[in-house]
């Protein structure tokens, strides 16, 4: 079956790249399929590279390689002296794209703002709820429709945020995916038509490259966007040639198939290192992967349980099989590399013995639960099956049995996030904007239980730490907020943290004006290819 899906994809990109022959193209072997082209609905990195990072802009960016903000479709803006109100003033004459599905009549205006955020923070929204089962997770998990009062048109160039209270973090989070503009001109005209969903299946924004096909499972290709309002791409066509397997990802990128491949399998690397026409970028990650017990459900209700669960894992064998090394051991849901990291937590020591008294002692025998393995390759786990088959022999070994469950992707991440979902899931996170909020709040916090909060762990005194630091701009206090948080999540132990991933990016060396993000993200603007 897998041979048949892959003999697919080759057809429809050569097929795609049979169109492009007398055109810049750029080939990008990515790891997965997107959820959907809507950023806003979604979480994952394989989406926002596909919608957000392609199709798509933001009122503030991030530089690129970095977490630096810059402006984007607005100039600039203005913050009061309370950080309650942020006014910014719009880029003129930026064009929405047109596509075979849709031509705009005006340029992008406050009015695309306010849709964009309304429809994402108010639950009588039309736009809401329009996709059957989706939600605007990142939101809601964040705690925007809380946060933010109102979103106003000043005049066309002109949109004001004001909140109820104030938000160290919140001109970053305007640079993140699920803050994408999207034009609300193409969505009355869906809603008038009765096709709303299409918004998620055919995207049209301002980004850099305007979205042409999708071949489920295969092919996603795109053409630069002519009327950019930074310019016009120096590559005429990209390509994502969807490769599920890491492998597979490899050979095409040695032998020309691709210009550029994510999440290498780390047995792999060193032979991509070695062959001339190719260059490995890499760098340490800002992420983390964990195991996330369902805390509402007994016995992973009980603190003791999973502290003991926690110590029958080698994490060390898991960096060392899974990462051939090149990654380190996690003890705090948030990297190394980031402001506000408390070191001086102190891990679970990996004793089984210690680890099958501890449970005894919680009342807990014969413990039968389900792992759950992510399909994809993710960079802070790079094979979630064969991690899931070190953690099921770990358990056996203090009596508890394991029974290894996976689902398709889209599939994997929503089934994940329902509070009654049963056993512990494999996941992790990237983080979006360089902020300790966006890993211990946006996963752990109270308003994300049953969204990116997969332990559905809610904890007041966590969660007031949460908010406390979030109210106040002096890095000093935030740190110590999180670092107080740590040893809160340290004792509660809604994960078993398992790594922190360095991450390689192997690419042709025709490739320049890549750069690898901290972010995770893979962007493509500012990219070119030689021939």
């Amino acid at each position: 079956m897998k041979k048949i899906s892959v003999m697919l994809a080759a057809t429809a990109l050569i097929s795609v790249m049979a169109t492009s022959a007398w055109s810049k193209t750029l080939v990008y072997c990515s790891e997965g399929s997107p959820e959907g082209f809507d950023p806003s609905l979604y979480t994952a990195g394989t989406t926002f590279d596909a919608s957000s990072r392609t199709v798509y802009s933001r009122l503030v960016e991030f530089k690129h390689g970095g977490t630096e903000i810059e402006p984007g479709l607005a100039d600039s803006w203005s913050v009061s002296d309370d950080g309650k109100e942020y006014t910014f003033k719009l880029h003129p004459g930026v064009k929405f794209q047109t596509t075979d599905f849709f031509t705009p009549t005006r340029d992008f205006n406050a009015d695309d703002v306010v849709f964009s955020f309304e429809r994402q923070l108010k639950s009588d929204n039309p736009w809401n709820k329009y996709v059957e089962g989706g939600s605007y997770e990142y939101a809601a998990g964040m705690g925007f429709p809380e946060l933010i009062k109102s979103v106003e048109k000043v005049d066309d160039l002109t949109v004001k945020f004001t909140l109820n209270h104030p938000e160290a973090p919140f001109l970053a989070d305007l640079a993140m995916d699920f803050a994408s503009i999207v034009s609300k001109e193409y969505a009355d005209k869906l809603a008038a038509d009765g096709k709303m969903a299409q918004l998620n299946q055919q995207p049209l924004g301002t980004g850099p490259f305007t979205f042409v096909a999708y071949q489920p499972d295969a092919v996603i290709r795109y053409k630069a966007n002519e009327t950019y309002f930074k310019g016009k791409e120096k590559i005429d066509d990209l390509v994502f040639a969807i490769t599920s397997d890491a492998a597979v990802r490899a050979q095409k990128l040695k032998a020309g198939e691709c210009h550029l491949i994510p999440y290498p399998n780390a047995a792999d690397v060193p032979e991509l290192k070695k062959d001339e026409n190719l260059t490995v970028l890499e760098q340490p990650g800002l992420n983390v992967s964990y195991l996330a017990y369902n805390t509402q459900m007994a016995p992973f209700d009980k603190p003791e349980v999973r502290r003991a669960l926690n110590m029958a894992i080698n994490k060390q064998a898991i960096v060392d099989a899974v990462f051939q090394g090149a990654a380190t051991v996690a003890k705090n849901p948030i990297p190394p590399t980031m402001w506000s990291y408390n070191d001086a937590v102190q891990d679970e020591k990996y004793d089984p013995d210690a680890a099958k008294k501890a449970l005894a002692d919680a009342g807990v025998k014969d413990l039968s639960m389900k792992v759950w393995a992510m399909p994809v390759s993710r960079p802070y786990m790079l094979n979630a099956r064969r991690a899931a088959e070190l953690i099921q022999a770990d358990f056996a070994k203090i009596g508890v049995k394991v029974e290894i469950v996976t689902h398709e992707w889209a599939e994997y991440l929503k089934l994940s996030s329902d509070v009654k979902r049963d056993g512990a899931v494999i996941l992790g996170w990237t983080g979006d904007n360089g902020d300790p909020d966006n890993f211990m709040d946006t996963l752990l916090g109270c308003d994300a239980v049953g969204g990116n909060n997969r332990a559905q762990w809610c904890n007041k005194e966590y969660d007031d730490l949460m908010t406390k630091a979030k109210l106040t701009a002096d890095v000093g206090e935030r740190t110590k907020a999180y670092e107080q948080a740590q040893l809160i999540f340290k004792k509660e132990a809604p994960w078993a943290t398992l790594d922190h991933s360095l991450v390689f990016v192997p690419m042709s060396k025709k490739v320049s004006g890549f750069h690898m993000d901290p972010l995770g993200i893979h962007r493509f603007d500012g990219v070119d290819v030689s021939e």
